[in-house]
């Protein structure tokens, strides 16, 4: 492989980069693109999301669907994304859509144990980081039906700026966490014995198409690292430079209506507080593929 993540080409590489950071967004309302409709996107509203996803990994939509409870919103607007593929898992409903909700776990007691179906902080990572590689996340669509009284505010930061940031500081550590067992999720066991084997994997990763692919939590319990020193350091930089918001880290928080459309950025939430009148909603879906290219007659 030749190209900005082979650390042996260096120019290629401060080629990207300096595109990269020069384009990178560093306001929320950078990546902020009105929509009428999600379901039904204007050629306008689908060359705007598909723009700032191609420059920043994610996008950030409001619209006028306030109030409606209706999984459509995220299945069609992935469907014109270029995202088919949802990756369904046993917390998943039928449909493979997600109600991310205190009230959802309470009412399926399986769900409550999970840090997403409660009203705690979740720490950095992305999605789907204990899949099978087969099963990797690569798109992610996080629409809010409701917001919490108070909190649940998120932290965007896009992987491809964690990898320069961290390349820049030693390359080592970028060739430490490409090791393909350099984080392990271990088994998850149920009453009738290992419902999932252990999961061992990089933490980042080239597809096919030349896209690097980032899988990470910073959770501290039910991770293990490769113990060699090389893996450590990589991942006691990694854990310092999220630690500390950058001029590349955006805060927001998702309001009813909006949503955030990506290829699995590394993100994180608040805890936040609930009132009978604002139980917090989501519904996520998430999906095996990137969200589609910007066509080449759109990006000139």
């Amino acid at each position: 492989m030749r190209g900005p993540f082979d650390l042996n080409d260096l120019a290629s590489y401060r080629q990207w980069r300096e595109h990269k950071l020069d384009s990178a967004p560093r306001r929320i309302e950078d990546i902020l693109v009105p929509l009428d409709d999600p379901r039904a996107l204007t050629a306008r509203e689908l060359a705007a999301l598909l723009e700032r996803c191609a420059t920043a990994n994610m996008a950030i939509y409001t619209s006028n669907t306030v109030g409606a409870e209706d999984k459509e919103i995220p299945r069609r607007l992935g469907a014109q994304l270029g995202l088919q593929h949802l990756d369904s898992h046993w917390l998943t409903d039928d449909d493979a859509i997600s109600p991310i909700s205190v009230r959802g776990a309470e009412e399926r007691g399986e769900r409550k144990e999970f840090i997403p179906y409660t009203d705690k902080p979740i720490r950095w990572h992305t999605d789907g980081y204990y899949n099978v590689p087969q099963r990797t996340v690569r798109g992610l669509i996080l629409h809010c039906v409701q917001s919490a009284a108070a909190g649940g505010d998120n932290q965007l930061l896009d992987h491809e700026i964690a990898y320069i940031l961290l390349r820049d500081e030693n390359p080592d550590h970028i060739r430490a966490l490409s090791q393909a067992d350099a984080m392990t999720i271990p088994p998850r066991s149920d009453e009738n014995g290992v419902a999932r084997a252990a999961q061992p994997g990089p933490v980042f990763s080239i597809d096919g198409e030349g896209f690097l692919h980032m899988r990470y939590t910073a959770r501290t319990i039910s991770i293990e690292w490769r113990s060699d020193a090389a893996t450590q350091a990589a991942v006691a930089a990694l854990t310092r430079i999220l630690a500390a918001p950058v001029p590349w880290t955006l805060h927001g928080r998702l309001e009813p209506g909006m949503g955030l459309v990506c290829n699995n950025v590394l993100h994180d939430r608040s805890g936040f507080t609930e009132t009978p009148q604002r139980r917090r909603l989501l519904y996520r879906a998430r999906y095996h593929e990137r969200v589609a290219a910007l066509p080449a007659t759109v990006s000139g």
